[in-house]
């Protein structure tokens, strides 16, 4: 081999070398702002979808029954901090007051300018409840938004549960909640503006053995009322019209019930004669 073909080929490298460089240097050119520009629209985009959320609660009238504790108690916080004009529903009149109380300290130096109201009914006495939608109109003028998040939970067999029990929960978690917004429908119909919420047990959708009319599982294995409240406050500022809220076991429950409903009752048989043998020894 001879040196001009040596440096020939050297000459040759080099400039391999080189356009890679410059076929690297147009990608990053190219490539980099391109990205860059989408991570910023996709921001921008988050950040005005967070606004027009807020927007959407800021000053309206949102009516929340169970406010006494739980989620509903942490409910009314998130909205309250969000700025929506709250009414307070539950059975407990020293809770609600107590809880005003609290709301009254929130508002100092903060943004909030609405004084909350209360309400005091049973859910379960369908007169009371279309009373309390009458005082919840006078006091309020408007409902924007009603979130029914009252209910009872009960745990048992369906042979140890007696129909006076299945009653009560059907007329506090069904009945009550359902006269509730037929009462103050009419009023969101006539201002065309209405926000319906409506919180479930995730037993829902899905039987689980042993819990015959509600499953009663502590938030302590799931996340936290805070935690749930502050996604069913985003839900209503996007206007989704379903949120699952669960751990990864019923989640996957509820799309296998849904997707292979034979796996999934056979995986609830096997559980129903675990939790027996549990039972009997």
């Amino acid at each position: 081999m001879g040196a001009g073909e040596t440096h020939v080929k050297s000459e040759l490298r080099r400039s391999m070398s080189y356009s890679k460089l410059r076929s690297m240097d147009l990608t990053s050119w190219v490539i980099l702002p391109i990205l860059l520009g989408c991570f910023g629209i996709y921001s921008l985009f988050k950040v005005l979808q967070k606004l027009r959320n807020s927007a959407y609660v800021q000053d309206a009238v949102v009516v929340i029954t169970g406010a006494t504790s739980g989620l509903g108690k942490e409910c009314v916080k998130v909205f309250y901090k969000a700025g929506a004009q709250l009414v307070l529903c539950g059975r407990n009149e020293e809770i609600l007051k107590d809880l005003i109380t609290e709301l009254n300290q929130m508002r100092k130096g903060s943004i909030q300018t609405h004084k909350p109201h209360m309400v005091i009914f049973d859910l379960a006495d369908i007169e009371a409840v279309t009373s309390a939608a009458k005082e919840i109109l006078q006091l309020a003028g408007k409902v924007d938004i009603l979130i029914n998040n009252a209910g009872i939970s009960y745990r048992g067999t369906i042979l140890n549960t007696k129909i006076s029990v299945d009653r009560m929960i059907m007329d506090t978690n069904y009945f009550g909640p359902v006269a509730l917004t037929k009462a103050l429908l009419p009023s969101m119909i006539t201002n065309k503006r209405g926000h319906i919420v409506t919180i479930s047990s995730v037993q829902g959708k899905i039987s689980i053995p042993f819990r015959s009319a509600l499953m009663d599982k502590s938030t302590a294995e799931g996340r936290t009322p805070e935690e749930v409240a502050n996604i069913v406050l985003r839900a209503v500022g996007e206007r989704s019209k379903e949120v699952l809220i669960a751990g990864i076991v019923p989640t996957v429950a509820v799309y296998l019930r849904a997707l292979a409903p034979k796996i999934f009752f056979s995986l609830m048989a096997a559980r129903a004669r675990k939790e027996r043998k549990i039972k009997d020894s």
